[in-house]
């Protein structure tokens, strides 16, 4: 008879074995197989493990993630291999390269557009902070004044290992909210976004 396993604790430590014996043999008699969990943590698993997302690409960093998706380092077996041209059917969008002021109202546009829950990543130093280009006139000092952000990939550009740690935080941050009901964050943004949103309007006038 296989015995019963908890990840993280001996077999030893149980402290009624003789409960757990018959129940596992019950269950081995019938042929049924038994998985608890909770409708959150199997949404979760499953929003997790198939992540939609939306480029959004301006300069370098954007050729530096299409190396994810060649043999060498294969985003498949992540789920992220699925990339959409349309907001609608997006659930995170991925912002690499410098965002000037007049690309930051249709960056805000297609964040709009895509639908609850939504995420976003900064890769790149330029997205985050503005980069070289931190004292440029017509440079937006991070991506964060616009929109809200949620993982930040830091580099310049950089490397698909530092790709795939950002988004496994991503993953991991999925899994942890609560699907069905409660509050996970906030999506209002204070007077800075506000002013920051309008002169980047202003701009683009």
């Amino acid at each position: 008879m296989k015995k019963p396993k908890i990840r993280s604790m001996k077999y030893d430590e149980f402290k009624n074995n003789d409960y757990l014996e018959r129940l596992v043999q019950q269950v081995n008699q019938d042929g049924a197989g038994v998985i608890l969990t909770t409708f959150d943590e199997l949404i979760n698993w499953g929003r997790s493990n198939s992540v939609w997302g939306l480029l959004l690409g301006t300069s370098c960093c954007a050729i530096e993630f299409m190396a994810l998706g060649a043999a060498r380092y294969d985003m498949a077996r992540f789920g992220f291999e699925v990339t959409r041209n349309s907001p609608r059917q997006a659930d995170v969008l991925v912002v690499m390269g410098t965002i000037t002021y007049r690309t930051a109202p249709v960056m805000k546009r297609l964040y709009d557009q895509m639908a609850e829950p939504k995420y976003v990543v900064a890769v790149g130093g330029c997205t985050i902070s503005g980069g070289p280009f931190i004292k440029s006139y017509n440079v937006v000092n991070g991506i964060d004044k616009v929109i809200p952000v949620d993982v930040y990939i830091p580099g310049c550009p950089p490397r698909p290992e530092a790709f795939y740690y950002g988004l496994m935080q991503l993953q991991r941050k999925m899994k942890v909210e609560r699907y069905l009901g409660g509050v996970n964050r906030s999506h209002a943004h204070d007077e800075g976004t506000e002013n920051e949103t309008e002169k980047a309007k202003g701009g683009e006038q």
